[in-house]
């Protein structure tokens, strides 16, 4: 029967198996204590590490991200300010921005925080070359800029004409917008607005029609014109063609601003101001008043006309004779002008020598910039020396025949022999171009000798009467505000300039002013490669003044 009960186990004392050892409370004290060690030195660390982190968030970095978190929920609009309007000198408006609805064009996300203008052009293509054009602002605009109110990255600046020359005046200063977004970025409420202010309104000495007028008469040909007023030095219009559009850069229409560059015709090119020609016979007043001052010549010296003359093995012909087989006899520095004969200037040089020759040209604006503000040349006058360190030749009697009549080495802008001419319209003052109207007249007396300048205009005047080679102003009449016919008298000087181009047809010019008792306006033409400068200059300097006198008559 079993037990309730089990037996116990009775001692063998005999036995070899050992007893197990009881674990030491001392023992299991230890190892508690090495692993809560663990444990605090691990806590430790990590709370240290927590406030550390939190100090450079707190307070290290607290206002960056407090500003973070705002820009997540303020944003600033760049509000471009209105380019200054230009205007021409009555008034009316050639070019001004107007606003763009972004919401239209395919404008980049990033960019759509600003508020887009576009600058338009009245007659784009008619004040190009005088206005120039915008384009966006490169690295070196950026890094180079000087005016006050600076570029930023996606701004326009004006890289031709007035544009350019006025850059800072016309930006304006841009305003802020400042609006509320929620976490998506959508619009909640404007906090406030610093409004831009506007560039400034620029007034021009060009008179817009006048500019239209000269632009319809050249527009066809490779041309330059500039009209000025002799007195102030006003430029009234400056016109250059071929020519581009202003709007096709503002709307950087890319193909076309490709053709330009391509162009053979060189549309870009601002011939009145970057042309350098030979001048031709347009260049014979100066010589005739350097032989005057030099007192090489005087009113009373005469050359025959022989129809050609000889040095060593070249002969130099008058142009009548070389056309017509016709000479002008005995000739005088006012028959010399009136009839552009060349013989009398080949022997008035001899005289005179180039040196001479150099210093008046240069005392009347050639060889140098006009300082009109625009990108010009500086031409070029020929002296012995240039042409022995240049040309590594020596200076022949034929170079200064050359030089005499405008031929030669010889080279000039159309707007220096505009403001070279005017000297003898307002009575020996030089003037700077000017382009703005309340800007002030700069006007310098040349030390020419008051009777020098009268014989000189006589010239001048009877080259504009019958028997002169100015033909299109020997009758010269305009319409009054009534109706009626009346006579003007001009003061002229045409000039034919050989050239190298493929045709070698030479280049037309004419320099005329009037009324000849009391100048209002002086106009230079150049039609390059043109023909005879009476025959092709003539006729579109003649529709010029006729625009400009009957419209203030």
């Amino acid at each position: 029967m079993a037990t309730l009960f089990p037996k116990k186990k009775s001692l063998n004392y005999f036995s070899t198996e050992k007893p197990s050892r009881p674990v030491a409370d001392f023992e299991l004290r230890k190892i508690n204590q090495f692993s809560f060690f663990l444990f605090f030195l691990f806590m430790t660390f990590f709370s240290l590490f927590l406030i550390a982190r939190l100090f450079q968030l707190t307070i290290v970095k607290g206002s960056y991200y407090q500003e973070l978190a705002q820009k997540n929920r303020i944003r600033e609009l760049i509000i471009e300010p209105e380019r200054g309007e230009i205007v021409d000198r009555q008034g009316l408006t050639l070019a001004r921005n107007e606003k763009i609805d972004i919401s239209r064009l395919k404008i980049p996300k990033k960019d759509q925080e600003r508020f887009f203008s576009r600058r338009v052009y009245y007659y784009p293509q008619e004040t190009a070359h005088l206005l120039g054009y915008r384009q966006l602002a490169g690295e070196n605009d950026l890094k180079n800029d000087l005016c006050l109110t600076k570029l930023f990255p996606g701004d326009k600046v004006g890289k031709k004409g007035i544009e350019n020359l006025f850059d800072c005046d016309l930006r304006g200063i841009p305003g802020k917008k400042l609006i509320e977004t929620d976490a998506s970025g959508n619009f909640l409420r404007t906090l406030g607005i610093i409004s831009p202010t506007p560039g400034k309104r620029l007034q021009l000495t060009i008179d817009i029609q006048l500019q239209r007028k000269v632009f319809e008469l050249v527009k066809e040909k490779k041309a330059a014109v500039i009209a000025s007023i002799p007195q102030t030095g006003e430029v009234l219009a400056l016109v250059s063609s071929p020519t581009f559009s202003s709007q096709d850069f503002e709307d950087s229409q890319i193909k076309k601003i490709k053709n330009y560059l391509q162009n053979e015709d060189q549309p870009l090119l601002n011939r009145a101001l970057q042309g350098n020609y030979p001048p031709g016979s347009v260049f014979k007043m100066i010589v005739g008043i350097a032989g005057l001052e030099e007192k090489a010549i005087n009113e009373k010296t005469t050359f025959e006309d022989k129809g050609i003359i000889t040095r060593g093995n070249l002969t130099f012909g008058n142009w009548f004779f070389l056309q017509y087989g016709k000479t002008d006899g005995l000739v005088d520095i006012v028959k010399a002008i009136k009839r552009s004969n060349d013989i009398f200037f080949y022997l008035a040089s001899e005289k005179i020598g180039p040196a001479k020759i150099k210093i008046w040209a240069e005392r009347l604006g050639l060889g140098k910039k006009t300082n009109i503000g625009l990108e010009e040349s500086e031409g070029l006058i020929p002296t012995e020396f240039w042409k022995e360190t240049v040309l590594k030749e020596k200076w022949y009697d034929g170079d200064t025949f050359n030089l005499s009549i405008g031929q030669g080495y010889l080279l000039a802008t159309p707007i220096q022999i505009n403001y070279s001419s005017a000297v003898f319209a307002n009575n020996g003052y030089y003037c700077q171009p000017l382009l703005l109207k309340n800007q002030k007249p700069s006007c310098q007396k040349l030390p020419i000798v008051k009777k020098n300048l009268e014989i000189i205009k006589r010239g001048m005047k009877e080259a504009c009467l019958p028997g002169g080679t100015g033909w299109p102003f020997f009758e010269f009449k305009i319409k009054d505000s009534e109706g009626e016919l009346k006579r003007i008298t001009a003061g002229c000087k045409t000039g034919t300039a050989e050239s190298s181009g493929k045709d070698q047809k030479p280049h037309a010019w004419i320099t005329v002013f009037a009324p000849f008792d009391n100048p209002e306006i002086i106009v230079t033409v150049l039609v390059e490669e043109g023909g005879q400068g009476s025959d092709v200059a003539g006729p579109v300097a003649k529709e010029i003044l006729t625009e400009y006198f009957e419209k203030t008559r």
